[in-house]
């Protein structure tokens, strides 16, 4: 298995620090509203991920935290006339059902900064101690200037940085790329620290919340790419004065997910949100998967449609797979290998070898809805049949798509066979009452 290396900036060789262990940390939301598709990618993405390491008998720690204390949350607060434990709750709530609803995962380590503020604390005060952070008017700075390789994450020379135009200028820095630890605050949620009454920077948060969980380097740190500078810049600085480790052997980033051509942004008001999808979980899940994940993905309503209907020629070839072996009682017999299944599954996972490469992986969930229609035209024998069926379900697991059947009762299925009898002997209107029956019942 290859994983594309943010850090190094190439394709390696993945290996676990423990064996058969992968822990794993992928950045959560600020909770403070509603997450929209773009935000969706990494949620979908980083799971399916886990997912795959879970089928190749890896045990995956994986924790996504949620930013619980932030300016935004104390704005929407001031906004609603309620605390930001209200703010947050109600968010935190709305993203696990959304989660949900793009079928990810829920049952994953969700650390809240507000419950790891004294380690975070504790965490900045050891940066202070040995001088790697200094104290202005009970604020709190990193200094950017002890440590090597700064900006090699995001491929950032510091000197360009420094001379940017986007550097923020304070007076109370040593340096332009200095950045917050400890914020010193009058409004909004405080917590007590050695330098007064404040809450902290973003940027301290994650990493040490990772330190405190995993007690070490851990396998895999994913996040959009949009976090790759300052974020993850700055969670790795952090990390490597005190560590004296990158944080993560492997560094992740999905790329954008854009509407019409620019990226999606709360702010501006160009979003779609996934409490307001309508289509199927499963269809936009593919849809999100067909693109590599570190390449940016362009929604329409267009683009989607088009796994819209790519969903529904696999809910109906799994469908009539199911129902032909249900009828004649082969759901629980022995498969038979077959060549041509074979070469599909070890396609699949050739391709979740190379980088988690699910454009390719969807490439084989078509061929084997091809290759499935046409055993059932050629009235291939169950046992094989049995065997495609139980591929669907390994890319089912894997990539995170949900559609099971249910065995027919003795009642159904006598009712199909009537069905069948009064069509070959042309009586019409029998097989009108006995279809009807079954379409009801969602059978055909």
């Amino acid at each position: 298995m290859k994983i594309f290396n943010s850090y190094t900036n190439k394709l390696e060789e993945f290996e676990t620090i423990n064996k058969g262990i992968v822990n794993m940390y992928v950045c959560g939301p600020t909770v403070y509203n509603y997450i929209h598709i773009g935000n969706a990618r990494p949620v979908i993405f980083f799971d399916t991920v886990r997912r795959y390491l879970e089928h190749r008998d890896y045990k995956v720690n994986f924790v996504s935290n949620f930013t619980d204390v932030d300016d935004k949350i104390i704005a929407k607060a001031i906004e609603l006339q309620v605390t930001e434990k209200e703010v947050t709750d109600k968010f935190i709530t709305a993203f696990l059902q959304d989660v949900k609803k793009v079928n990810s995962s829920i049952d994953y380590t969700k650390p809240r900064v507000t419950n790891y503020m004294d380690h975070i604390i504790d965490y900045i005060n050891i940066l202070v101690q040995k001088d790697f952070a200094y104290v202005v008017d009970g604020d709190v700075y990193f200094r950017v200037t002890n440590v090597e390789n700064y900006g090699k994450l995001s491929n950032r020379n510091v000197e360009d940085l420094i001379s940017g135009s986007r550097v923020d200028i304070n007076v109370k820095k040593e340096n332009p790329l200095d950045f917050t630890l400890w914020k010193k605050t009058e409004i909004g949620i405080k917590f007590e620290s050695p330098w007064g009454l404040g809450r902290p920077g973003w940027h301290t948060e994650c990493v040490a919340m990772i330190d405190d969980i995993f007690k070490q380097q851990i396998d895999i740190h994913g996040g959009g790419s949009g976090l790759m500078f300052p974020h993850h810049e700055n969670e790795i600085a952090q990390s490597m004065v005190l560590n004296n480790h990158s944080l993560a052997r492997y560094w992740m980033h999905n790329g954008l997910l854009n509407i019409g051509g620019n990226k999606m942004s709360k702010s501006e008001g160009e979003v779609v949100l996934v409490k307001d999808l309508t289509v199927d979980p499963n269809a936009f899940r593919l849809f999100t998967l067909s693109t590599y994940y570190r390449s940016p993905i362009t929604y329409t309503d267009e683009a989607l449609d088009v796994y819209v209907k790519e969903w529904e020629k696999v809910k109906r070839i799994y469908s009539s797979l199911f129902l032909k072996l249900d009828l004649e009682d082969g759901l629980y017999n022995n498969s038979k290998i077959d060549p041509d299944l074979l070469k599909i599954y070890k396609n699949l996972l050739a391709s979740m070898d190379n980088d988690f490469n699910t454009a390719n992986a969807i490439t084989s969930l078509q061929d084997l809805v091809k290759i499935s229609n046409q055993m059932l035209r050629n009235k291939t024998e169950n046992s094989v049949l049995l065997s495609s069926l139980k591929l669907f379900n390994d890319f089912f697991d894997i990539l995170g798509l949900k559609f099971t059947k249910e065995p027919l009762s003795i009642e159904d299925k006598e009712t199909y066979k009537l069905w069948n009898k009064a069509r070959s002997e042309k009586d019409f209107d029998s097989a009108d009452i006995y279809r009807n029956k079954l379409q009801v019942k969602g059978i055909i």
